[in-house]
């Protein structure tokens, strides 16, 4: 052989090696998309993703079907597909359960005619439109020791950040806004006269303005425990309650009535009076979940911790029939 021709030989070797990934990796024809989502997708999902998807509660051999990259991989035992190979695919001897330690799904054989379009599935390339990477098992042991190093459950510190003007400050959170405002290159404007200052205070603590009167107090009252003395006031007005209750009410979609067919009224406002009632008594957050998930199952429930689950019926309700 001449050197010319060896040259042509490993030109035509190289462009074949070349080709045969680009044919694998071929995306499917039309006919072979709508083959597979009408007789494989909902085989693989209804029998097979219980045990093994990313989301199983317990994956199974360490077999994943729900993307094309995983179900080639395989599992524990080696590839679930060889394209155009049903000798070497273990799925195919898994469904046609001939063999007693390896048949699926385990509970009930597949009919005859299901598994003769994952043979012929099998011969035509096995073409498979999902995501080529898919999804991956995330490993679903809980581990303690490593949970704890979570920042919510470490001990509370003391960490003042550096500042540059250390005589702005009053408090240790004042420090804290200090040094954001800082690293953006801001600093804080001066402080609001007394007047505007009761003005704020009012409307974000009970969303009222304050009363003539009650601003011409404030301003007499030259001591340095003014505005604490206002602030305990409004912090114990049942309006407060009404102020801060919004926003919770308007994060939970509270409405008193139901319904998008209708508008049916629903008894519902005992529920927000409950929420009013739980920021008024300034009830702790957990406790405030707890009683609006699962009051009624409670140990010995009161009457509030029932009303306090009036937050599971705030949802949408249709009165056609059928689930609701």
């Amino acid at each position: 052989m001449t050197i010319q021709r060896m040259q042509i030989c490993f030109a035509a070797f190289i462009a074949l090696s070349l080709a045969v990934p680009l044919l694998a990796q071929e995306k499917p024809t039309a006919a072979q998309v709508e083959f597979f989502e009408r007789k494989i997708r909902p085989v693989l999902v209804n029998e097979c993703y219980q045990c093994h998807s990313a989301k199983s509660d317990k994956l199974k051999g360490g077999l994943l079907l729900d993307s094309k990259a995983a179900t080639r991989k395989g599992g524990d035992t080696g590839p679930a597909i060889v394209p155009r190979n049903l000798k070497e695919s273990l799925l195919i001897e898994a469904v046609r359960w001939h063999n007693d330690d390896l048949q699926m799904p385990p509970k009930k054989k597949l009919s005859a005619q299901v598994i003769a379009d994952f043979e012929r599935w099998v011969m035509m390339g096995a073409p498979d439109p999902r995501s080529a990477q898919g999804a991956t098992a995330t490993n679903r042991e809980i581990d303690i020791e490593a949970g704890k190093q979570f920042w919510a459950f470490q001990p509370v510190q003391d960490k003042a950040p550096a500042i540059k003007n250390k005589a702005w400050p009053r408090t240790g959170i004042d420090r804290h806004v200090l040094a954001g405002l800082e690293a953006k290159g801001l600093q804080p404007v001066a402080d609001a006269n007394r007047r505007t200052l009761i003005r704020r205070v009012y409307y974000d603590l009970i969303g009222l303005p304050p009363a003539p009167e009650v601003v011409a107090d404030f301003l007499a009252d030259k001591s340095p425990k003014a505005l604490e003395k206002i602030v305990d006031q409004l912090l114990a007005s049942p309006h407060y309650g009404e102020r801060m209750a919004m926003y919770w009410l308007d994060l939970v979609r509270y409405a008193d009535t139901v319904g998008y067919h209708g508008d049916q009224d629903h008894n519902i406002a005992p529920y927000r009076s409950w929420v009013i009632d739980a920021f008024n008594r300034n009830m702790p957050f957990d406790q405030f979940t707890q009683e609006q998930l699962a009051g009624d199952l409670l140990p010995d429930p009161t009457l509030q911790q029932q009303i306090a689950t009036g937050y599971n019926r705030l949802l949408q309700t249709t009165h056609e029939g059928g689930l609701q």
